[in-house]
């Protein structure tokens, strides 16, 4: 589990970079790189209010073992005043 301070989605991922997604943290957040067919996904999620899960890693390894997960809450604490 990854605390950050802002998130960016990149969607300009290559299918042909060999990779689902990417992550990688950048000062105190996190750049997930997908392909533009997550992003349409992503967006549609997001308007939609649902949860979304985007996995990262290489296409062709069995073992992938880092997700982003894009979850909405009921409860909602003001954490920032």
């Amino acid at each position: 589990v990854t605390g950050a301070s802002f998130v960016v989605f990149n969607g300009a991922l290559k299918t042909s970079s060999g990779f689902l997604a990417k992550s990688s943290i950048v000062e105190d957040g996190l750049m997930v790189q997908i392909t533009p067919e997550t992003m349409e996904s992503l967006r549609q999620a997001l308007r939609d209010k649902k949860d979304f899960k985007i996995t990262c890693g290489k296409t062709d390894t069995g073992d992938i073992k880092e997700y982003v997960d894009i979850c909405w809450v009921e409860n909602e604490e003001k954490t920032n005043k």
